[in-house]
C-alpha cells in the first residue's frame, strides 16, 4: 500500500510501536508503527536494509502476529499528504491537530529518516481545551 491510500477521512482507533524480525545484511530488526484505521490493521515498516539511514519500507495490512494493545475510541482523522513528501498526517477533525504521522523524510537529502510519530496527546478524547 502506498500513502496515498490513506487520503481522506477515516476513524483510528489504536495505534502500537513494534519490530518485526528481519533478515537484513545488517542483522537487526526493522521498527514499526501498527495502527487501527477503519476497523482495519496497519503496519508501517522501516526498511530494514538500509543501513544507518532509515526510511519506509511498505504499508502492510493485517501483518502476522499483529496485536494492538493501546486502543482508544475511535476519533475521526484526516489523512493530508505533507506538501514536497513522503509523508501522511493523521489530523484530529476537532481538535486540527496532528495524531499520527507516517512515511519517509527526505529533508537533508542526504540521511532520509523513518517517520513513525504518534502524539496522542493531541486526540479530542484527550485535550481538555476542545470546544
Amino acid at each position: 500500500m502506498k500513502i496515498e491510500d490513506f487520503k481522506g477521512k477515516h476513524f483510528l482507533t489504536g495505534v502500537e510501536f513494534g519490530e518485526i524480525k528481519s533478515n537484513d545484511k545488517w542483522g537487526d530488526n526493522a521498527n514499526t508503527i501498527d495502527f487501527i484505521l477503519d476497523g482495519k490493521t496497519f503496519s508501517a515498516v522501516e526498511d530494514p536494509d538500509d543501513g544507518y539511514r532509515s526510511s519506509m519500507e511498505d504499508i502492510v495490512e493485517n501483518r502476522d502476529g499483529v496485536i494492538i494493545k493501546n486502543t482508544f475510541s475511535q476519533i475521526e482523522v484526516l489523512g493530508v499528504i505533507r506538501k514536497d513528501e513522503d509523508i501522511i498526517d493523521f489530523i484530529d477533525t476537532i481538535t486540527g491537530r496532528k495524531v499520527l504521522s507516517i512515511g519517509t523524510d527526505y529533508s537533508d537529502y542526504y540521511y532520509p529518516s523513518f517517520v513513525c510519530d504518534f502524539i496522542p496527546e493531541n486526540m479530542n478524547i484527550n485535550v481538555k481545551d476542545v470546544k
